[in-house]
């Protein structure tokens, strides 16, 4: 099978669904291997953001990618439809800071990229396989995600309201399949939601036209497309998530009570537990490796370098890095940490202590990483200041953590580090290090 992009331009304008502002959306042909970006063509001289889960800056009621003010919102729809479509590779322009909400589902743009028609490129398309099951649960949101050859669905919903209740659907997802069973589904919302969702800046562009609102007891903006239209987004929500895997899924995700925030934890996990392999079975080895994009060091790289086993090894992987100025690592925080066991019981929340471990030992791999011998050597971590904790770290979370050096004098290094979970500082912290022999 050949990588796919679009054969040709195509666009479509409206306005947001949570910021309310107008918006061009413009799909492009890319070239071989670029995987999906989205480009902010408003703000001048704005670096293009892959569709990868490591640029996910927020996924509360929405999924949104990006940092600073070159950030894109509510981009769920859209790669629903550009993952239905088989596209690998595309270049998706926007010159507002999220896609028109339209009628509140994915059916129109579904449309429209079938209408530019689909264009083969050189190489295989990516696939993300697994060799074991993977559970995680993320507040009410539970996911079970299971080897197949193919991706498929199972997804249950639970509302406490006459017109929801509990509905259940199941889904091999296929071009045809979203078409018709998926993309038509659009998003809901109930009215004594709206006052607490518009008092924190969401929902400013929503109205009975682009979703469908509900009051406590009926469906009041008009017919539903099926009975189960609720559970049908649901679905179409997370097959935009598990887009930001970067690559075509193989496999049988059990979902009850799926979020946004729930689906990207998801993902995050499929991407450390699974293998993504191109089209003629090669793992894939990422091409921005050592420029400062992509995975840098996956997990069999770090025990390499850190001497560090479970449970104590508490870095997943360096995605940036710069010898001897800058790295970046992440921490997934999962409800199986055995530290959870017994802190806070019932209420857990990550040790801040370990925060700080976790933290230093991403810096540890910014230092060993320009040691020439590092079988040899260990790093001692000799002092810690300005210590914070800003927010606590719960199951589900994902630390990015940010490390600059301040100062390297011989054999010691200073630095200064933040974590943050969805773009929010959680802990910081200024420390130095001792690079010694074994």
């Amino acid at each position: 099978m050949s990588r796919n992009t679009v054969a040709r331009s195509v666009e479509l304008e409206g306005i947001g669904l949570h910021l309310g502002k107008p918006c061009r959306i413009t799909f492009k042909p890319a070239p071989a291997g670029s995987g999906i970006t989205l480009l902010r063509t408003d703000l001048p001289g704005a670096a293009a953001i892959p569709a990868r889960v490591e640029n996910v800056s927020a996924s509360e009621r929405r999924t949104q990618l990006g940092a600073g003010t070159n950030t894109v919102h509510t981009v769920e729809h859209v790669l629903a439809a550009v993952s239905a479509m088989e596209i690998d590779d595309l270049v998706i322009e926007l010159d507002g800071p999220e896609p028109p909400i339209l009628d509140g589902s994915a059916a129109a743009f579904f449309e429209l990229l079938k209408s530019a028609g689909l264009a083969a490129v050189a190489g295989h398309p990516d696939y993300l396989t697994l060799a074991e099951p993977v559970r995680i649960i993320d507040g009410e949101s539970v996911y079970e995600a299971y080897p197949a050859s193919r991706l498929e669905l199972d997804v249950t919903i639970e509302f406490p309201h006459p017109r929801i209740g509990r509905q259940s659907t199941r889904v091999c997802v296929t071009t045809q399949s979203f078409e018709t069973e998926l993309a038509r589904a659009r998003t809901f919302g109930f009215v004594h939601e709206v006052d607490w969702l518009r008092e924190r800046g969401l929902i400013r562009g929503a109205s009975i036209d682009n979703a469908v609102v509900l009051d406590d007891t009926e469906v009041v903006s008009g017919p539903l497309r099926w009975d189960d239209e609720f559970v049908r987004h649901k679905t179409l929500d997370c097959i935009g998530d598990l887009a930001l895997i970067g690559a075509r899924v193989n496999a049988r995700i059990v979902a009850v009570r799926p979020s946004h925030r729930g689906t990207v934890t998801l993902v995050r996990e499929l991407t450390r537990a699974g293998v993504i392999r191109s089209g003629n079975g090669v793992p894939r080895i990422s091409e921005d490796a050592g420029q400062g994009r992509g995975t840098v060091y996956g997990i069999e790289d770090i025990m390499k370098v850190l001497p560090h086993r479970y449970p104590f090894l508490l870095v997943d992987r360096i995605v940036e890095i710069e010898e001897n100025k800058r790295i970046v690592g992440l921490k997934n925080v999962t409800i199986n940490e055995p530290f959870f066991q017994g802190h806070f019981p019932g209420h857990p929340i990550m040790p801040g202590v370990l925060i700080i471990e976790a933290m230093a030992q991403v810096g540890g791999m910014l230092l060993m990483g320009s040691v020439g011998d590092p079988d040899t050597k260990v790093v001692y971590f000799m002092s810690l200041d300005n210590v914070k904790f800003r927010k606590p770290v719960k199951p589900g979370d994902q630390i990015r953590f940010e490390l600059e050096v301040v100062q390297i004098r011989g054999t010691i290094c200073k630095m200064r580090g933040v974590g943050k979970v969805d773009g929010e500082v959680v802990a910081e912290a200024d420390m130095a290090a001792m690079v010694r022999d074994r």
